[in-house]
């Protein structure tokens, strides 16, 4: 299951969706919005995505790490929209035989997940609000 939602994500149903029988390992990143960002309270963050792409990035990202660990299972979830400190932004979970390999790969899903996929993040403080990592093109040609 690869998913981008408007909706809260149910963390059970991504564990449940990457669980496996013969696993021995369910390793679980849950990624939540903090009230502070460098010093500034954050009031609420914006999320936006270039979905089918976001989604073909993900899969792109699941297939490299199953080359590297025994992947039996995965489920990453990922919410678009406005969130407030507090609400879960993103659920990735993954079932291998042992657990190192699900540590390692859970990290490693996340981090790439962060560093290469198109979705962007606007954290939005009491005193103004600042893009994170990326500029969608719309803020870009405003500028």
């Amino acid at each position: 299951m690869i998913k981008i939602t408007e909706k809260p994500i149910d963390i059970q149903k991504v564990i449940d969706t990457a669980s496996c029988l013969g696993a021995g390992a369910v390793n679980v990143f849950v990624g939540t919005v903090r009230n502070q960002a460098n010093g500034k309270n954050v009031v609420w963050l914006e999320y936006e995505a270039y979905e089918t792409m976001a989604v073909g990035e993900i899969r792109k990202i699941i297939d490299d790490a199953s080359h590297r660990w025994p992947l039996l299972g995965f489920a990453v979830s990922h919410r678009i929209g406005t969130l407030k400190p507090g609400e879960v932004a993103v659920v990735v979970a993954v079932s291998t035989p042992h657990r190192k390999d699900s540590f390692d790969a859970c990290e490693y899903i996340i981090d790439n997940v962060k560093m290469n996929v198109p979705i962007w993040k606007k954290e939005v403080f009491e005193d103004g609000e600042e893009w994170i990592s990326a500029r969608p093109a719309a803020v870009a040609e405003k500028a």
